[in-house]
């Protein structure tokens, strides 16, 4: 059997585990298993538990639990209702205001957080009710924020950035920096298209709220900023080569913590204990997933699937920007099916060879890469974001989130294109810090 029909092979029967509805890394690890025992023998299977456990030797990975738990302590906290209620005291005369409020409180939240479905959480479950209060469309209301969450994994601190630096070999500082612009990109764009939808349905401004004085409008901004210099800070000495990501993730989750604890008085040991649980418990699940994505990448090198795929690519003599649609085209799919982290970890090896090969930057691939793993994220039949804002708004109904997020995903189309036809948003500014 060839390895382009192994691949093919180990391609349609992951597929099928997967929607099984198999954790992801038990789902890989089960194929990975299958694979080497029918065409190495099962006496290949000895090396099993060493692979795994080199997947996960890299000292970069302890910065994904610390910057996972400053998440989690962010998130705990009112953090998101300050952050909110500080934009809608500024915005609140702009028509479609309130929805640009909340889009710009996802965009901040998810540099704080770093997390997709924490930033619809902590900001839906504000932002949803008072726009729909207030006669915003429903579809606005709820896709607005879906769409706004997904920013938590291209703003930086990303995990996902710091999953696809330790794939692929590339600086995690690099690929932090490149994700600003093409962040402020989309939240523009996210923004421009709300205001929009907003004037076309006749909501102009919230006119009979009384004038907010400057102070009321600092005061809850200003219980944010400490957080927000932190993620500056944690840019900062990642460009100035002052610490390591681990390092600098290690030093954010503490003060991140011990500001919750002294701004909003998150002091007992019951609701520390909820965040370093919580933190733990999903720095488990992506840890597992990259010790079996190891031996998932192993078997297919093993087997000569990466290495042939790559060389029958390369030989297809197609121009370059075809192919990058087809790999577009590819990751949508896998987007639709499995969760960033785990795209990431299988694709990665495949993809590198290929898209260096074709020419492109490393860095500005990344960002393409994730804005398509973004929209996985408000896309059924995974989707995550919908089924946090389902939750937080059961009434409105999955088809209606769905139908409002749609444009949204127009809108990370349209970010993709330009980001083709100006590749310097995304490598100008590391190309200029670096």
């Amino acid at each position: 059997m060839s390895p382009l029909t192994i691949g093919l092979l180990i391609a349609i029967i992951s597929i099928i585990v997967l929607a099984s509805g198999i954790p992801v890394a038990f789902g890989l690890v089960a194929v990975a298993l299958a694979f080497l025992a029918m065409f190495d023998g099962p006496e290949s299977l000895g090396i099993v538990g060493e692979l795994f456990f080199s997947g996960l030797a890299d000292f970069t990975l302890v910065s994904i639990p610390m910057f996972i738990a400053m998440g989690a302590a962010v998130a705990s906290s009112p953090a998101g209702g300050d952050l909110y209620g500080a934009l809608d005291r500024w915005l609140y005369r702009v028509p479609g205001g309130l929805a640009i409020s909340n889009l710009g409180a996802c965009a901040i939240f998810a540099a704080l957080s770093g997390s997709s479905p924490a930033t619809c959480a902590a900001i839906g479950k504000m932002g949803i009710p008072e726009m729909r209060k207030r006669g915003y469309p429903d579809g606005l209301a709820t896709g607005s924020i879906a769409a706004g969450g997904t920013l938590g994994i291209l703003i930086p601190p990303s995990v996902t950035m710091i999953v696809y630096g330790i794939s692929t070999g590339t600086s995690i500082g690099r690929l932090f920096i490149a994700g600003i612009l093409p962040g402020l990109l989309l939240t523009g764009l996210f923004s421009a298209w709300s205001m929009f939808h907003a004037w076309r349905a006749g909501f102009q401004t919230d006119a009979e709220r009384e004038e907010v004085s400057i102070r009321e409008k600092l005061e809850q901004g200003a219980r944010i900023l400490p957080f927000f210099l932190i993620v500056l800070g944690i840019l900062f000495v990642l460009y100035g080569g002052v610490a390591t990501p681990s390092e600098a993730a290690g030093v954010g989750a503490m003060l991140c913590i011990v500001l919750v604890s002294v701004i909003y008085r998150i002091w007992s040991p019951k609701k520390l204990w909820k965040i370093l649980s919580s933190s733990t418990r999903e720095s488990v699940m992506i840890m597992m997933i990259i010790g079996a994505a190891a031996l998932f990448s192993y078997t297919l090198s093993n087997l000569f699937v990466t290495q042939t795929v790559a060389e029958s690519i390369a030989n297809l003599e197609i121009n370059r920007w075809l192919l990058l649609a087809m790999i577009n085209v590819f990751l949508l799919v896998a987007g639709f099916f499995l969760p960033p982290v785990a795209v990431i970890l299988m694709t990665a090896p495949i993809l590198m060879p290929i898209v260096l090969q074709a020419g492109f930057d490393p860095y500005w691939f990344a960002v393409i890469l994730t804005i398509n793993m973004e929209i996985g994220l408000i896309t059924p039949p995974v989707g995550l974001n919908l089924y946090v804002i389902d939750g937080i708004a059961p009434d409105v109904g999955l088809p209606s989130i769905l139908r409002g997020s749609l444009p949204y995903v127009g809108l990370m189309i349209l970010a993709i294109i330009l980001l083709c036809i100006f590749p310097q948003i995304a490598t100008w500014l590391p190309e200029l810090l670096f």
